[in-house]
């Protein structure tokens, strides 16, 4: 036989005048036994209070905005079974990092919260453990989610909303306000020429990258003098053999060598962001712009080939990506990339981290410098490198030994050539 019950607010440490915050129920939900049923804010805490018994709600006896305190009644319930003298009040429990009322719930539920918390990577954010303990069954993080609730805070259907809006492909998690429309035909001429495919990708790809990775660039200066000598005496070799011998087949060896050297460089976080995988191939992103748009197709195993195959390799890959005949396969597998603009100019530039790789090497060009070579000043060819990277994953200290290494190397042309 079922029977009426009142849900009253419990014992909250001796607070009066609590504000209700958060209704997490409605009439007609099957509450189980210490589910949440509604949030409460005071000075010092926030709190959810649990039912202490399950039942169907027949009625919401609170408001958002109400001031309640111990004893006031919040619902009621429609309780299977004879009216029983009432259970032992369920403590209400805080939000992660707000004070704690006079806690008295069970051991075994406890355990279940802290559980739920250390799992959900959410941050420092505004939201009852009921909210972050959807959010984490969602697969959502907390940080992503704009609150609606009272003073911004995270309710259950800013979670839902997100994940909707994630599903149907919108919004980039930075819940940012969209572009202005603007009618620029107002103030001109104007000609409106569609994205290809290929601008329309690569957009999505540095975008994704730019606002989901914490971007910094160390710069240094390589003297390849030598290297460029050396370059100059057989550039006839491969010239013979149908294809270039340029700057950038050196770079190539110069950075393997600098990613054995520092290995975190070659690897790349997986998708939960919790592990790093160690890379022990060695297959570099080289950025080719075409009139299309730009494009990286990847060299595979540049470790195991020598700089003739890797300018014979170079020069293919080229062709295809200008005759737009890329494959998937072609542009997939990549453990760090090269952009260099050296053939345009530009004395430095920034470039953006290709996702999920953590590191990328911008090129620019060379330029003869006076510079001190013992007591005297003589004529060196000097190549400025910027290296940007993923903050996460690489420190500075890391960065500078890694772009240290990569400038020696390419002064030592021996070691590329060997």
């Amino acid at each position: 036989m079922a029977h009426i019950e009142d849900i009253l607010v419990p014992d909250i440490g001796g607070a009066d005048d609590v504000e209700v915050i958060e209704i997490l129920v409605k009439p007609g939900d099957q509450l189980q036994e210490e589910d949440s049923i509604i949030t409460l804010e005071g000075d010092k805490a926030t709190m959810e209070v649990p039912t202490n018994v399950g039942g169907i709600v027949k009625e919401i006896k609170v408001k958002l905005g109400d001031l309640i305190s111990e004893g006031t009644v919040i619902l009621t319930l429609e309780v299977e079974g004879e009216a029983q003298a009432p259970k032992k009040e369920v403590s209400t429990e805080t939000v992660a990092g707000a004070a704690t009322p006079k806690a008295a719930a069970p051991k075994e539920r406890k355990a279940a919260d802290s559980k739920h918390e250390g799992v959900a990577p959410s941050g420092d954010v505004y939201a009852s453990p009921g909210v972050r303990r959807l959010a984490h069954e969602l697969g959502v993080d907390l940080r992503n989610v704009g609150g609606t609730g009272p003073k911004n805070r995270i309710i259950k259907q800013d979670v839902f909303a997100y994940v909707k809006k994630r599903l149907s492909g919108g919004g980039d998690g930075l819940q940012v306000a969209p572009a202005r429309k603007v009618d620029f035909a107002k103030f001109g001429e104007i000609e409106t020429i569609p994205l290809s495919k290929i601008n329309k990708a690569t957009a999505v790809n540095l975008h994704r990258s730019w606002v989901t990775i914490p971007h910094v660039t160390q710069f240094e200066d390589a003297d390849i003098t030598e290297m460029e000598a050396f370059r100059q005496e057989n550039k006839k070799v491969a010239a013979d053999k149908g294809y270039k011998l340029t700057p950038l087949v050196f770079i190539m060896k110069a950075v393997v060598g600098a990613l054995k050297e520092v290995p975190k460089f070659n690897a790349s976080l997986d998708a939960t962001g919790d592990n790093l995988i160690m890379k022990k191939y060695f297959h570099l992103g080289i950025a080719v712009d075409t009139p299309n748009g730009l494009v990286v197709p990847v060299v595979k195993d540049v470790d195991k080939k020598d700089i003739y195959e890797l300018a014979k390799e170079l020069g293919e890959i080229s062709e295809k990506a200008r005759d737009n005949k890329l494959t998937p396969v072609d542009m997939a597998g990549s453990c760090f990339t090269i952009s260099s603009l050296g053939g345009i100019g530009g004395t430095a530039f920034t470039p953006i981290v290709n996702g999920p790789d953590v590191g990328i090497l911008g090129v620019s060009r060379s330029k003869l410098t006076p510079t001190y070579v013992g007591d005297e000043i003589v004529p060196r060819l000097i190549l400025p490198l910027s290296l940007s990277y993923d903050h996460r994953v690489i420190d500075g200290a890391a960065a500078a030994r890694f772009i240290v290494d990569l400038s020696a190397r390419l002064a030592d042309v021996t070691g590329l050539t060997h």
